[in-house]
């Protein structure tokens, strides 16, 4: 495992580099557009919602090697005010922002594992990662 970069998230535009760092490593990686866009997608999610509801944090990619797989793991990173339910968050369609609500959901069908871990005050864990089939 090797970390590839982290992208530090303070405003709109840092979520535009974590697409395009994202992006990059995919494609070295080997993904397909296709798989290049599901992972921006979950990049862009994951750094927008670190933007609105904590502030700021970090999108960090690391290029995965595992037993003959390759793939990419997305970590996100705040440490805002957390998230209460993770339970509610999972289900398709809520939304605190007025937003559509594919947010977390979305992420977790884009990627082939996720986990996210919260403790209210104190900050969130998101990790997700693609393979290479």
């Amino acid at each position: 495992m090797e970390i590839q970069s982290c992208v530090k998230i303070t405003n709109e535009w840092d979520i535009v580099a974590a697409r395009q760092l994202g992006r990059n490593v995919a494609r070295e990686l080997g993904f397909g557009t296709v798989d290049q866009a599901r992972i921006t997608t979950a990049i862009s999610e994951l750094a927008r919602n670190i933007y609105l509801y904590a502030g700021h944090g970090q999108i960090c990619i690391e290029k995965l090697f595992e037993s003959g797989k390759k793939g990419v793991r997305i970590i996100a990173l705040d440490n805002g005010p957390g998230i209460n339910d993770i339970r509610k968050v999972m289900e398709d369609g809520y939304s605190t922002s007025g937003g559509l609500g594919a947010g977390l959901p979305g992420v977790r069908r884009l990627m082939d594992e996720f986990n996210v871990e919260s403790t209210p005050g104190d900050g969130t864990d998101i990790r997700a990662i693609k393979w290479i089939r």
